[in-house]
């Protein structure tokens, strides 16, 4: 895939890191646009070594406890210390192997995720809260050589070990484990001087695995331009990001594409410092807490989140200094749009994306006023559009499937080991590709792209968008579980939750215990945020003739409950 290009490295863009020209308005914005992708790009060496030439004593990630003392990384210190690791990358896989990050928010972390690129690995995102099933099958099928993680991930993988056998290397941060090395001491023995890769921009930098609705998640191919393409719709989100003091937190794991490339990567490439702080649950009062106490001026907060925030009462107690607020995941109401106004400082500001294309939609409050229950615009660079079930375009306000015209440097290289599925996420109208979302929206009168509501049957909840196969196929693993059926279920604070109504097997009864039983089945297995927090016990799970799960039926039911 060529995009255009506008010099051949990466030094190129030394000169100018900031992607959005000034304006007066999203349309003056989107004509005076134009991408700058070159030829060679490396995300590392842009996001850590480009700043850390020119200002090493500047703060990249400052790492906050349970007790709020700071612990600050350096330009200059993530340089050294990515440097070392890239170096143990080198010694023990190849260019290409998959190396994953089994990490939560910390300094390590953006260390790792700085040194794999680097080296022209693959980063491997992966949540801490998953559960032995959803690990095993996302390192399997990747064929993941490499695991950086700590000492309770590498308990985790213990038992895995047998069925992972492309898994050579468990390194751990925190000192060695019976199953794993110890990532300092390797560390330690390496030099710190380290020439990155020299990458193209088309190059594969990162896999990200993605919930579906019909077998098991897939895993998103991106190349290293995935973070320019990502530029404009972070730098529109947050007011024009970098400004002067700006210093930006968002609760959503760096292991989610909204936590590592829409605050963590394009933070670090616009020289601001990123907060890591790492709840172990998340509370509004605890989230203000933060924002007040270390000066932060900028979020990416999840609607749940901002939901949480709300019901604080005497928020007026910790005084706050936001610039930017930016949400995603899903649509946010009137109501929540003037609450942020009024407690936060800030018009809140909605994108929208997918994990194989993401940040394509934004609000920008600094161009235009907010239009609650909208979107927002196309972002410059990205063609966004409403297609119909006959492929062609929607007029105004016609409900359709929201699709991005391709090629575009945000938009993934393709599924892994899925080409079938890579061919059935892009249709071809008037001689032009496009990605189809699966979401359905509809464009409106001021140019804007309404949500509707999801084609595919994802459950949004607390900003994680879930696939409910997987949970389907973790439940019938269950002795006592028959069939399995998942859908999401309307909640006020969470968005959505995670309901399962279940047909049992011979010999068992419906109880109480029986659904604590099962929901910490799931838990335990998967991730906590998958678990059923509803569990229905039917004698009659809707089926079609050939099979297949009837969600709209069981939606219906769930909103019953």
């Amino acid at each position: 895939m060529r995009l255009g290009t506008i010099g051949a490295d990466t030094p190129r863009l030394q000169k100018r890191s900031v992607m959005l020209p000034k304006a007066n308005s999203v349309a003056d914005l989107r004509a005076a646009f134009r991408w700058d992708v070159p030829d060679f790009y490396n995300i590392g060496a842009d996001i850590c070594d480009r700043i850390a030439a020119d200002h090493p004593d500047r703060a990249a990630v400052i790492d906050v406890s349970e007790t709020g003392e700071e612990t600050v990384c350096t330009f200059a210190e993530l340089r050294a210390g990515s440097n070392r690791m890239a170096h143990v990358m080198a010694r023990h896989s190849d260019v290409g192997d998959r190396v994953a990050v089994l990490l939560p928010q910390g300094i390590d972390t953006a260390k790792a995720y700085v040194a794999i690129t680097k080296a022209a690995r693959i980063a491997q995102p992966l949540f801490t809260l998953f559960g032995p099933d959803a690990l095993q099958y996302r390192l399997a099928d990747a064929g993941t050589k490499i695991v950086i993680t700590n000492t309770d991930g590498a308990a985790k993988l213990a038992a895995l070990a047998p069925s992972l056998p492309d898994l050579k290397h468990v390194f751990s941060i925190d000192g060695p484990h019976e199953n794993a090395v110890d990532f300092h001491a390797l560390c330690a023995e390496a030099s710190a001087d380290f020439t990155p890769q020299k990458t193209r921009a088309d190059d594969p930098a990162l896999l990200i695995y993605t919930s579906g609705t019909t077998g098991n998640p897939k895993g998103a191919l991106h190349a290293h331009r995935v973070l320019l393409g990502h530029l404009p719709g972070v730098e529109m989100s947050h007011d024009f990001l970098p400004q002067p003091g700006d210093r930006i937190w968002t609760p959503a794991d760096w292991a989610w594409i909204g936590g590592l490339l829409d605050v963590l990567m394009p933070a670090l490439h616009h020289g601001v410092p990123v907060i890591a702080r790492r709840f172990e649950k998340f509370t509004g009062e605890a989230a203000f807490e933060l924002i007040a106490n270390h000066a932060i001026r900028n979020v990416f907060l999840p609607p749940t989140a901002l939901r949480m925030m709300r019901q604080v009462e005497n928020p007026e107690h910790w005084p706050i200094n936001l610039r930017s607020v930016a949400s995603g995941g899903e649509t946010l109401g009137k109501d929540l749009i003037e609450w942020g106004r009024e407690v936060l400082g800030v018009t809140i500001n909605e994108f929208y994306g997918q994990t194989e294309c993401n940040m394509t939609v934004s609000s920008c409050a600094a161009l235009e006023k907010a239009e609650p229950g909208v979107m927002g615009f196309a972002v410059p660079g990205h063609e966004v559009a409403v297609l119909g079930e006959d492929g062609t375009f929607c007029a105004v306000e016609e409900e359709g499937e929201v699709a991005v015209r391709a090629p575009d440097p945000v938009m993934f290289l393709h599924y892994w080991n899925r080409p079938e599925a890579t061919q059935e996420k892009f249709r071809t109208v008037d001689g032009k590709e496009w990605l189809l979302t699966g979401d359905r929206g509809a464009l409106t009168a001021s140019g804007r792209i309404r949500f509707i509501g999801r084609d595919d049957d994802v459950i949004s909840s607390s900003g994680y968008r879930i696939g409910p196969s997987e949970i389907e196929d973790c439940l019938v693993t269950h002795p006592a579980v028959a069939r399995a059926g998942v859908v999401g279920k309307p909640d006020p604070t969470r968005g959505e939750i995670v309901v399962a109504f279940l047909e049992l097997t011979e010999g068992h009864t419906p109880s109480d215990a029986l659904r604590d039983e099962i929901a910490t089945h799931v838990r335990e297995r998967l991730a906590a945020y998958e678990y059923p927090r509803q569990v229905v016990f039917i004698n009659d799970m809707p089926m079609t003739t050939t099979g297949k799960l009837i969600r709209a039926e069981l939606r219906r039911r769930a909103k019953e409950l």
